[in-house]
């Protein structure tokens, strides 16, 4: 693991954690937020984007697993609602071992197709402990096989993030792999952290590359390392990790 000794090193996770129920017992619908906490604590990070987070809903429980992984890790969170679900709130997430500030919810478009289920984009700044600013996002694009509601949702997001001035992190489940249109439009104006991505679903002989982690083109960041986290039994996608070094 890297030195914490360097100032502007940064470690980012982005973990789809199923809504904390692990694939092995979708059928009971057990729900395992101490699987979920333990994955994100072995990788020290000091950024995480969570996807498909359960907030008061019934099949988790009605627990709120934003609150429950920052108190367990003891971060600070901000939870982004993107549909009502089963009583509850269904959406992504950010955690941060820095202050967080000005959370920003934004939806993003479909093509109004009954089954293409509504998603966002999160936002919010955390300062580090050099007083230093930068933007942090998580989002979930569109699952449906094909790639209209994702190209909308990537143009979209670059156009939402175009005029920012602040170095920008983005992470999240893009439900898109490396040579996907989608991936091509978001590599426009976003650096992924990895050129030859491993991996991250299905968890048992994965063969898609659908989670990433990039930070927005010009900013001031480089890559020290990128990886994909062998952990098969809390959710159905592995985490990702990647270390960025902020230049001053």
């Amino acid at each position: 693991m890297l030195s914490k000794n360097n100032p502007g090193e940064i470690r980012v996770l982005t973990y789809n954690i199923h809504h904390a129920n692990p694939p092995s017992k979708s059928k009971e619908g057990l729900i395992d937020i101490d699987a979920i906490s333990k994955v994100i604590e072995s990788q020290s990070p000091d950024l995480v984007a969570l996807q498909e987070v359960d907030v008061n809903t019934k099949r988790s429980g009605n627990i709120n697993e934003a609150v429950i992984l920052a108190t367990r890790l003891k971060m600070n969170f901000y939870f982004f609602k993107a549909i009502d679900h089963d009583g509850g709130d269904y959406g992504v997430a950010i955690l941060s071992k820095y202050p967080l500030s000005d959370p920003q919810t934004y939806k993003l478009a479909n093509n109004g197709d009954a089954k293409a289920e509504p998603r966002v984009l999160g936002i919010g700044t955390a300062t580090l402990p050099d007083g230093r600013k930068i933007r942090f996002a998580s989002t979930h694009l569109d699952a449906q096989k094909s790639d209209e509601n994702r190209m909308m949702q990537v143009n979209e997001i670059n156009k939402i993030t175009k005029s920012e001035k602040l170095p920008l992190i983005i992470a999240g489940d893009l439900n898109a792999n490396t040579s996907s249109e989608a991936i091509k439009v978001f590599d426009q104006q976003f650096l992924r952290t990895c050129t030859d991505c491993g991996f991250t679903i299905p968890v048992i002989n994965p063969k898609n590359t659908i989670d990433h982690i990039a930070y927005k083109k010009g900013d001031s960041f480089s890559v020290l390392s990128h990886q994909v986290i062998n952990e098969t039994y809390a959710s159905d996608h592995l985490p990702v990790l990647a270390v960025l070094q902020l230049s001053r």
